[in-house]
């Protein structure tokens, strides 16, 4: 069972839909100890990173989604659900993240004929070899809506990057946390594939 949490922002059924599509059982929760019992989650996110903490404050689920984090079962941060894992966001000063790792989510830096914010198709530069990817063309194009990123000096967590106006950190590795910038679940076959690859160790299990 996947479980995705819900704590009253982010696109769940969408996520869902998609891992449901690709054969996986999938639920949608706010309740600590049915994500405890699931064997993956995701936490996904949309909106304002400020938002999006407080909300996650407020539904009681900050401590579950650490200690599920910690539990080493996979994880997946979809969108705003990757940033929530840093320590703060430009677009939101003064409100902490989970601080999972270290790093702050910076906004899209301004460039002639750049638009912000980032919506539509970007390839990705795939510069290591990982699970999320497998199967994966060399630069496959995914789905963005998104003002703010990710800069990290940890080179070592970051899975992926895309070009939009500068060189943004898009998808990163780390144990048994993934989490993308981009939203998997619009991305068609390319971003159907990811999930599988997620969710392919939970299948190996079963």
């Amino acid at each position: 069972m996947i479980a995705v949490i819900d704590y009253g922002a982010g696109n769940l059924q969408s996520v869902v839909k998609a891992f449901r599509h690709i054969g996986c059982e999938c639920c949608i929760t706010d309740d600590p100890e049915r994500l405890a019992e699931a064997d993956a989650a995701v936490l996904p996110g949309q909106g304002a990173f400020g938002d999006a903490m407080r909300c996650l404050e407020c539904s009681k689920m900050v401590g579950p989604t650490l200690d599920f984090i910690r539990s080493g079962k996979p994880f997946l941060g979809i969108c705003v659900g990757l940033q929530l894992l840093f320590e703060s966001s430009e677009e939101s000063p003064g409100v902490r993240g989970l601080s999972v790792f270290p790093s702050k989510i910076l906004r899209i830096p301004d460039a002639p004929g750049l638009k912000i914010p980032h919506i539509g198709w970007n390839s990705l530069n795939l510069f290591r070899e990982d699970a999320l990817f497998e199967g994966l063309k060399e630069n496959p194009f995914v789905y963005f809506d998104h003002s703010y990123y990710l800069k990290t000096d940890d080179r070592g967590l970051v899975a992926a990057t895309a070009d939009y106006g500068a060189e943004l950190d898009v998808a990163i590795h780390s144990g048994n946390v993934f989490a993308t910038q981009f939203h998997p679940e619009k991305s068609g076959a390319t971003g159907l594939r990811m999930l599988r690859n997620f969710a392919l160790p939970l299948k190996s299990e079963g």
